[in-house]
Order: structure tokens, then sequence, then C-alpha cells
């Protein structure tokens, strides 16, 4: 019953991702953000979740990670009510932030509450793979929910479905859920919390601002910002006493590879998926609820390779097995490259199906891996770590991608690719987005717009191609580097947490639990030594 409760944010979280990509060409034609505000409004949530997640992941290891977590689902029901209601892309942005900040608070939560509850190995990395499978089971009906509330309703109805799920949560989650938390727990570092997001936000500043308006010095300087500021965190982290990012962890050869893995499996997935639902409805012109229904194979095909990882990684090598996800997917992503802005519906729907069946199938093996790397009273240190890879992954695969595509969309927009006929004003608007393209088709005469359309969407289409072979690349070295990981680990990819000092609740404080005395945490009982590392 504690895994279905914790189940819900995983739901919410996949659920509002895909609705937001779904939504995004109404969100166009509504609040007419330019193509780097639309960017912003897609990945401000990710990349804000990913600034804070080592952070939360600490403070639930501190004040209680059931705390955390119902707390950070009334924060996301609230943000979701100012992110449906917002007037302007500005707004949105700001709410999409703060829907970030209160993000960052679910995840660790639920992920480290599932290494507590879940003590046995063969148990945990079954309800992992089931947590997993709920992200899918939210980008799955996330489509079908989003297509309705769009066919019926305006553009922020697809947020108002964050509200009752927050409801739920906080009315079952002191029922169900017992509390955690370290014993001994080290102090907050704000200083810490202030560097790891001045690292992360000026580099995808500078990022975005080179593929909207090329390479220039304040992007530059944004990008060098950010990786200075970088050196300084982990400068910092390795001095103080009570890091927020224990870098200990990255010690293991599993760990380091199966965050890797992790981070960019999830920004190829994402990245192909914000521009596969654009494709289908700005290029061959499907509604939001028919966009949303042919991106379900995809989502069931990721369930799959889901649930079917585990099993396989029992029989074989765990490194073998995410090498092979990976390779999987590499056709997935080359038909996608063949697709056309015509004809291309089938290679586009299978090719998507295939890479989200390969790269799930690995993913579900590098959650196991990140979570039992760590000793229980520090999984919301390690949960935080592992979701902050996720989650930039996320975010950085929409930014890196949309770019892309931006970027070769804006170079065959120019000069004489544009029919005759068009004003300055419009030949401005079509050049911004793919969206903005179909504003300015139809206001001018039909022959002149159909034209312009069809540049418009030859050139998002081969935008998309250059995204998809970015993404092969990105796959083949994530095979060879799982390939690797297998022949150096002969005995498991999986990290355990044997290099630290593991605390073994005694059989008083195991019955205390069982009997649901929250009370008694994670931590006590006996100190048991078994490595290098201690406490």
């Amino acid at each position: 019953m504690g895994l279905a409760v914790l189940a819900l944010p995983t739901i919410l979280i996949g659920l509002d991702m895909s609705v937001l990509h779904l939504a995004a060409p109404k969100l166009s034609e509504s609040l007419r953000p330019s193509s780097a505000q639309l960017l912003w409004i897609v990945d401000i949530y990710g990349f804000l979740v990913a600034s804070f997640l080592a952070t939360m992941g600490t403070l639930g290891d501190r004040i209680g990670r059931r705390k955390l977590l119902l707390i950070g689902a009334a924060a996301f029901a609230a943000a979701s009510l100012l992110a449906a209601y917002a007037t302007g892309a500005a707004m949105l942005i700001a709410a999409r932030a703060l829907l970030g900040i209160a993000g960052a608070t679910l995840m660790p939560s639920t992920l480290s509450l599932i290494s507590n509850i879940f003590r046995d190995p063969n148990q945990r990395r079954f309800a992992i793979a089931v947590w997993m499978t709920n992200f899918s089971v939210g980008g799955m009906i996330g489509p079908l929910v989003g297509g309705v509330l769009l066919e019926h309703f305006w553009w922020g109805s697809v947020f108002l479905v964050g509200v009752p799920v927050g409801v739920i949560l906080l009315i079952v989650g002191p029922v169900l859920l017992p509390e955690y938390r370290d014993p001994q727990p080290g102090r907050l570092d704000p200083l810490s919390v202030l560097l790891s997001i001045v690292t992360v936000l000026p580099v995808v500043y500078g990022f975005k601002q080179v593929a909207q308006d090329g390479v220039r010095a304040t992007s530059l300087l944004a990008v060098a910002l950010g990786v200075v500021f970088a050196g300084v965190f982990v400068r910092r982290q390795l001095r103080i006493t009570n890091p927020m990012l224990d870098l200990r962890l990255f010690s293991r050869p599993g760990f380091s590879g199966a965050l890797g893995g992790q981070t960019m499996g999830l920004f190829v997935v994402t990245g192909t998926q914000f521009l596969v639902l654009q494709y289908f409805q700005l290029v061959l012109g499907l509604s939001p609820l028919a966009a949303g229904l042919w991106a379900l194979p995809a989502m069931v095909a990721g369930v799959v390779g889901t649930l079917l990882a585990p099993a396989a990684a029992a029989k074989l090598h765990p490194g073998g097995v995410m090498a092979g996800g990976f390779a999987l997917a590499v056709p997935g992503l080359l038909l996608i490259s063949l697709a056309g802005p015509v004809s291309g519906f089938a290679l586009t729907v299978i090719g998507f199906a295939v890479l989200s069946f390969g790269v799930q199938a690995a993913l579900a093996l590098t959650n196991d891996v990140i979570i039992s790397s760590a000793p229980p009273e520090r999984a919301g240190n390690a949960s935080g770590v592992g979701e902050t890879g996720a989650e930039l992954g996320n975010a950085l695969g929409v930014a890196a991608f949309g770019s892309v595509a931006t970027a070769f969309y804006g170079a065959r927009m120019i000069g004489d690719a544009l029919p005759d006929g068009v004003r300055p004003d419009l030949a401005d608007l079509a050049r911004s987005s793919l969206a903005g393209a179909t504003e300015a088709a139809s206001r001018l005469p039909d022959a002149v717009g159909d034209e312009l359309l069809a540049t418009a969407r030859a050139a998002f289409t081969r935008g998309m191609h250059a995204s998809a072979l970015c993404g092969i690349g990105i796959l083949v070295l994530l095979t060879l580097a799982s390939l690797n990981l297998a022949r150096r680990s002969p005995d498991g990819a999986a990290a355990t947490a044997k290099d630290f000092t593991v605390t073994e609740p005694d059989k008083t404080a195991r019955q205390d639990k069982v009997n649901g005395d929250p009370s008694v945490e994670a931590g006590s009982g006996r100190q048991v030594r078994s490595g290098r590392h201690s406490d």
C-alpha cells in the first residue's frame, strides 16, 4: 500500500511533462512566447528540479522524508493552479519555476522511502521497477488526459490535473507511509545550495542563447561562469564536514556509470519526445488528442522494457543488459531520422516505440545501482544525486534537441527560402518557430501561405533529423560505456553500500517499524563497519 502511495508523485511528474509537450502548440498560439521563452517554459521546471534535488534529498534526511513529501505535494498543487491561470509567458515561466522547486521535494522522498521500506534486494529491485513504470504510466495517460482537455478547454487546464493528485497524497500519505530520517543529520549548507543553482542556470542560459542568436560574448561568458561555479561547488563539497553532495558515491564505477547512463539516456528520450509530439501536430497536422494517442505505443513499450529488465539482469550481467538496451534504441532513432515532412507517420511511431523500449530497459537498472550505493540513512542523498542526473538529463534533452532543431529551422528559413509575397513582419514571425510560421501562413493568400507552410515544415523536419542523428551518437557511446562497465565489474554493475558504514536496525527497531512507530528512525541500531569509509 505504501508503494501504491509513492507511485502517485511519479505518475504526477510523468503526466506533467507529457501534457506540457502536447500543449506547446496551443500555448504558443495563446501566449505567443518567443522560441527562447517556449523552451524556458518547458525547461525551467526540470532545471530547477535538478538544482534543488540534492538539497531536498539532504533536507529529507534531516526533517523526515514523509514530511518533506507532504510539504512538496501541497506546494506542487498550489503552483499547478498558478500555472493554469497564467496570463503571459513570463508568469507561466515563474509558475513552472515554482513547480520545479516543489517537484524537487517529491522524487528523493519517494525513492529513499522505497529503499527503507524494501530492504530485501530482490524486493527493492522490483519496487524500483514499479516506481519507474509509473513515470511511463504518467507519460502514457498524460497525452490522453491532456488531449481530451485541449480538445474542450484552454491550454491551462492541463496543469489542473496535478491538483487532485496532490490532495490525495496529503490525505493518505500520513496514514500509509512511515517516517524515516537520519538520526545524526548534518547541517544544511546554504552556500552549497546557492552554488548548485548558479552552476546550472548560467550554462543553460548560454546554451539557449547560442542556439537563438549564435555565438556571442554574453552566451560564452554565461557558460564559463557556470563552469567556474561548478568548480567552486565541488571544492566546497570536498572541504566541508557535512557536504550537500556526498562525492564518495562517485568513487564507485557502478554508481558513476549508472548515473551517466541515466542522465544521457533520458536526455535522448525526452528531447526526442518533445520534437515528435510537435512533429505530429505541426507537421503532420494531427489534433492534440490524436498526437497523444499515437504517442501511446512508445509509452507502452517503455513500460514493457522497464518490467523485463530486472528479470534479464537476474540471468545476465546488468551492464550487458544496459548495453543491449541502448544498442536496441539506435534503430529507433534511425527510423525517425528517415521520416519526411509529408510521409513519415509510421516511421516516427515505430521508431519512437523502439527507442523508448531500449532506453527504458537500460534505465530500469540504473536506479537500483544508484540507490543501493549508499547506506539506508543516506538514501535521501543518494536518491537526490540520482534524480539530479535524471532531471538534468530531461531538461537538457529538451533544451539541446529543441535548440538543435531551432538552429536548423532558422538556418533554412532565411533569404530565398521564403516564398515571394511574404511581408517582413510575417517573415520574422515565420522564422521564430514552426508555430509562428503556421500563424503567418494563415494571414497570407492561400497559395503563398501553403508554400510558406511547406517550407517551414520541411525545415522543422530537417531539424528533427539532425537531433536524431545526435541522439544516435550518444546511444552508441552509452552502449560502449555499459560494455566497459560489465568488463570492469565482473561481479555485477550494481554498486553496494559495502564501502560505507552501514546502519543495521536492531530487532527491536525493526519490530517497531512493523508496528508503525514513527519515532524509530531508519538509522537506529548498531553500527557495522565494512569497508574503508566510515562516519
